[in-house]
């Protein structure tokens, strides 16, 4: 409603970012509340206009959430719980992964070192426990986890499992978390391992198995409001993985991607940057050698994580309904690559 009266063309995630930032620091003067939200002062004033009009903000020494908006911020952005010291200080505070998990580091050590066997046929390399958890730390700190439906898409990495333990940090009492996370992959030993520690230790986490070469099913249709991919490292996974995702996505812009990739050569890169953009998608954020692997020697045991964000025309370049014909893994792709010299 707001975001119609303003006509703010950064979407829905802008006004909730603007009701988050205020219930994390209450109050706000119009300029710090631009400089993070990445918007103009003018468009700012007219956001708290339109709050003011409605009870949920008030000018006072700068911008302030009233009772009512504090309460819609709990009971409708999903804050009612949460431990807002922790959030502090993940938000705040360039804290290590060692201090933010500390009461669960032995036991996600454990559970990281159990995975199934990577199989290289299927391009799988795991990614260390600290990379995953990172992954979910941001997640956390770019508004794309409270409150969520999220989808990894694959995850022999296990970052499901970071996020689902983050959540618990988050909420002393898990009843009141009301983020889910999904987990497609085609490998059914990941889902299974998965599911049983969820289940073991009350994780929010549901598996099912996909074969992301297949159609996708209407069920899974514009349902999630995020997702992972970490996927075969070649443009065609790349342009597969996506796209699957951005059928799942609900159909709105400002919606955030994580994506996880190998460093490329110019050439390659140009042409990944340029499927992106024929998506739909701009980059928000990029960050070199974020991710670190046990296995993955090709592409230098390190990759990139690539931030990306939904726009009004975004759009998969493999339709829901079409099925995936072309080699997808690194070794077919590279035999095919070979024989055609």
């Amino acid at each position: 409603m707001i975001a119609k009266k303003v006509k703010i063309q950064e979407g829905e995630d802008a006004i909730e970012n603007f009701l988050r930032l205020l219930y994390l620091n209450n109050p706000q003067s119009n300029k710090r509340l631009a400089r993070q939200l990445l918007l103009p002062i003018p468009l700012v004033s007219a956001i708290k206009k339109e709050f003011i009009k409605i009870g949920i903000v008030v000018q006072k020494k700068g911008i302030m959430l009233t009772t009512n908006g504090k309460t819609f911020v709990e009971d409708e952005l999903g804050y009612k719980g949460i431990d807002l010291a922790f959030l502090h200080s993940i938000m705040e505070d360039n804290l290590s992964m060692e201090v933010i998990f500390k009461e669960d580091w032995i036991l996600l050590e454990n559970i990281y070192g159990l995975r199934p066997d990577a199989n290289m046929a299927l391009d799988q390399a795991h990614c260390t426990m600290k990379t995953s958890l990172k992954r979910a730390i941001l997640a956390l700190r770019m508004n794309s986890l409270i409150h969520k439906k999220i989808l990894c898409i694959g995850d022999d990495d296990f970052v499901s499992i970071a996020l689902g333990f983050l959540l618990k940090r988050l909420y002393p009492d898990t009843s009141h978390n009301r983020t889910e996370i999904h987990v497609a992959d085609l490998d059914q030993r990941y889902l299974n391992q998965l599911s049983d520690i969820a289940n073991k230790y009350h994780l929010p986490i549901t598996c099912f198995q996909m074969d992301f070469k297949d159609s996708v099913k209407d069920d899974f249709l514009n349902n999630y409001d995020a997702f992972f991919t970490d996927p075969p490292y070649t443009l065609q996974g790349m342009s597969l993985f996506i796209s699957r995702g951005l059928a799942m996505l609900k159909k709105k812009k400002g919606t955030l991607i994580f994506f996880s990739f190998a460093h490329k050569s110019f050439d390659e890169t140009y042409k990944m940057q340029k499927i992106i953009s024929d998506m739909g998608l701009t980059i928000q954020q990029l960050h070199k050698h974020f991710n670190e692997y046990y296995g993955g020697s090709i592409i230098g045991n390190t990759s990139q994580l690539i931030v990306l964000k939904t726009t009004e025309w975004t759009k998969p370049i493999i339709a829901p309904n079409d099925s995936f014909k072309e080699f997808l893994y690194t070794k077919e792709v590279n035999q095919k690559n070979s024989s055609s010299k």
